[in-house]
């Protein structure tokens, strides 16, 4: 099925460079969609702020989701303050003076272990005491891989993430009302239900004893080809096998396709190969690109040698690596020309750095259905110099 296109007649000198324009039209086609799924299957579908935490926008998700998952205190308190509905935090590890706030401001708190989990159990009860409505769950490790790339696999062998079978004491349950599992990495429904069968080989003699059951993320919902109907089908038997409300929480799937990266030229030559020079960066604007590695597709640009001028694009700072990749162009680049970067809103806004004292890019939100426009942040020098002392 063919990429859906929201950014085909935006004219990417209407902003300043480098920029993320994020379209609101096709944030709120996702969410329409896992809405649906949600609506369907019975589960309840949480925005992942790690992926995507554009708060200009969330009044969207207000609409649209039943809440938002955060993996920190910082996330959880950019939820309960303008994403509304449920709030459900997990993290590897807290800080006992994070975990006070995230008490305050959560639904559901999640432990990474059995430790601390029996080290925070008092205070988690004692803030229960104050808000009845504040459930615990623990996150487990089925040990089944599903993810190709080892950095993005929680069930990699000795993985640090979640409690497997074998250090699973249910004698510490009480308080307990649910369990979280996280196996997957922009995945469809397959994978999930493989992963589904070793949860309840492994762990299906607790899941009738507790109230509900997270799926975690990495769901690709919303690309074109998942298939949504028998994810509501798997959602909907597990729910009535086990009787437990499902959560789900997508991440990227609430912006796939909804935002792109618009750069400018700086520089052209050859050097061994024909070389362009942007004012973004790999490692600082769109590390993904390095760590998963994949490669960002381009507007009007192809494969190296496929169109008749290829060229390495590359970013401004400093580092030998920060390549961006080989692309081809039917004509030669030039000095101050845009190029626009497909579906970068996910996962790259939330993981961009100041390194070698590049700006951040700004932060624009676009309208395709009206064209209306509106540069929302830009970025300088106190943004660089305040992360720092």
């Amino acid at each position: 099925m063919k990429k859906r296109q929201y950014f085909t007649q935006f004219d990417p000198t209407r902003v300043p460079s480098p920029c993320f324009v994020v379209d609101r039209a096709a944030i709120e086609d996702n969410l329409k969609l896992l809405q649906y799924v949600g609506e369907q299957s019975g589960a309840k579908v949480l925005g992942a702020l790690k992926a995507f935490s554009c708060w200009s926008l969330a009044d969207l998700n207000r609409k649209y989701l039943w809440g938002s998952c955060a993996s920190g205190v910082n996330e959880a308190k950019l939820a309960r303050e303008y994403y509304g509905g449920e709030v459900h935090t997990y993290s590897a590890a807290f800080k006992e003076a994070d975990l006070i706030e995230v008490l305050k401001l959560s639904d559901h708190v999640v432990f990474n272990s059995m430790s601390q989990w029996q080290r925070f159990k008092p205070l988690c009860m004692a803030a229960q005491i104050k808000r009845p409505e504040l459930k615990f769950g623990l996150r487990i490790n089925p040990e089944h891989s599903e993810g190709d790339v080892p950095l993005y696999d929680p069930c990699a062998p000795k993985s640090r993430m979640g409690v497997p079978l074998a250090e699973f004491d249910a004698n510490l349950l009480d308080g307990i009302s649910g369990l979280h599992f996280h196996t997957l990495c922009e995945q469809d429904v397959p994978p999930l239900a493989r992963t589904l069968a070793a949860v309840e080989q492994k762990f299906g003699q607790y899941l009738s004893a507790i109230e509900w059951v997270n799926f975690g993320g990495g769901h690709h919902i919303t690309r074109e080809n998942y298939q949504v109907e028998q994810l509501i089908t798997l959602v909907r038997d597990f729910a009535k096998k086990f009787d437990v409300q499902v959560y789900l929480e997508p991440g990227e799937a609430v912006a796939i396709r909804a935002g792109v990266l618009v750069t400018e030229v700086l520089d052209a030559f050859t050097s061994t190969m024909p070389q362009a020079i942007l004012d973004t960066s790999a490692t600082c604007h769109m590390p993904d690109t390095l760590e998963m590695p994949y490669r960002a597709d381009v507007f009007g640009a192809g494969e190296a040698e496929a169109l008749a001028y290829t060229y390495r694009l590359g970013g401004m700072t400093c580092l030998a690596g920060d390549v961006i990749g080989d692309y081809s162009f039917s004509e030669p680049l030039k000095i101050g020309q845009r190029l626009v970067f497909d579906d970068m809103a996910h996962y790259t806004m939330v993981k961009t750095t100041t390194f070698n004292g590049i700006n951040l890019p700004a932060i624009a939100l676009w309208d395709s259905r009206t064209d209306e426009l509106q540069v929302v942040r830009e970025f300088g020098y106190d943004d660089f110099k305040m992360r720092l002392s």
